[in-house]
């Protein structure tokens, strides 16, 4: 409509009638035409191509679409009377820029729209990540474990073993100050995370003793990999709490990264007991630690993030998180660009 008010301006000086019916024609041509490429602009858009194989993509299906409505408009216009090849190519190249500024406003409205949802995205997460921080006791750090910890004091106490419960104490006193302390942020270098998931274990350790075992093989590439906070807290939690703390030898709990594709690969195994009935009726009602991250990881990274969950033959369970590989200084260069 914008473009046909234009031309209409510009015909305006010649006042004949001629000028407006074929400048309509040309007009209406050139809509149906952006009708045409709409599907196309909007198949190019989802696969999520670089903007340089966009524009060229574009450039071929404006020109060919271009051509097509030129001759038609040609037709209609001289009514199949004879054809001025010169006009006609004029008319061509007209019609495929035309359409071709069409197709870049198409795709910089989608990109900003995405861009858009993206910034929201970064919000919802950082205000997410925020009250997560805020409720780290009851959503993060399980109240159970965190009793089960000061009870293990109170025994060592009574036990006589003071260096022990002071060491958990002072572990605990760690773990806390790592929970609050700190700029609030969605997403921290792996290296950070890993650091405050083995200042929890530290605490089961010291409660479990010889029960439990830990092997963590992190991939060297992986530590500054962008993870959300707490990541990995609500997964040893429960690796200790449904796995290694129902065996009364004890267990491992191992923690594994490594770069696959451009995708980080973060493996959590525990073992435990097999499952049984009631646990596989359990497992379509997860807790609000598992709960708690899959929501996360949903905010932050939409479907390119994989979540799954598989309890091995032998016991115990496994827990499988890919997200795209980005430096902790790329991830933060992007959401500066993003506000």
């Amino acid at each position: 409509m914008a473009l046909y008010l234009v031309v209409l301006v510009a015909v305006l000086p010649y006042r004949k009638s001629e000028e407006f019916r074929d400048q309509t024609i040309g007009c209406v041509a050139m809509f149906l035409a952006s009708l045409l490429l709409r599907p196309v602009c909007r198949s190019l858009v989802r696969r999520a191509l670089p903007w340089i194989s966009l524009e060229l993509r574009a450039l071929v299906w404006s020109a060919a679409v271009g051509a097509i409505a030129a001759f038609v408009t040609e037709l209609a216009i001289l009514r199949v009377v004879r054809l001025v090849w010169t006009d006609l190519l004029v008319n061509v190249v007209q019609f495929s820029v035309v359409l071709f500024l069409w197709c870049t406003l198409y795709f910089s409205i989608k990109q900003w729209q995405q861009s858009a949802r993206e910034r929201e995205r970064l919000l919802i997460a950082e205000r997410e990540a925020r009250d997560a921080r805020l409720s780290a006791l009851r959503y993060q750090l399980n109240p159970h474990s965190l009793f089960n910890s000061l009870n293990a004091v109170s025994t060592l106490v009574l036990r006589g073993d003071a260096p022990r419960a002071t060491r958990m104490l002072s572990q605990i006193s760690s773990l806390l100050r790592a929970s609050f302390d700190g700029p609030t942020i969605s997403e921290i270098p792996f290296s950070q995370e890993l650091d405050f998931a083995e200042k929890y274990l530290a605490i089961e350790k010291t409660r479990l003793g010889d029960r439990l075992q830990v092997v963590v093989e992190a991939a060297p590439e992986s530590l500054d990999a962008a993870v959300p906070s707490m990541l990995l807290q609500p997964l040893l939690e429960n690796s200790v709490r449904h796995g290694v703390g129902r065996l009364r030898e004890g267990g491992v709990i191992g923690i594994q990264t490594r770069i696959v594709d451009d995708r980080l690969r973060l493996i959590v195994t525990n073992s435990g007991p097999h499952r049984d009935a009631e646990s596989q009726v359990d497992e379509n009602r997860p807790g609000i630690g598992l709960a708690n991250t899959t929501e996360r990881l949903k905010r932050l990274y939409g479907p390119a993030c994989d979540f799954a969950l598989s309890w091995p033959h032998d016991g115990g369970c496994e827990v499988t998180i890919q997200l795209p590989f980005k430096k902790i200084a790329d991830r933060v260069e992007e959401m500066s660009c993003a506000q």
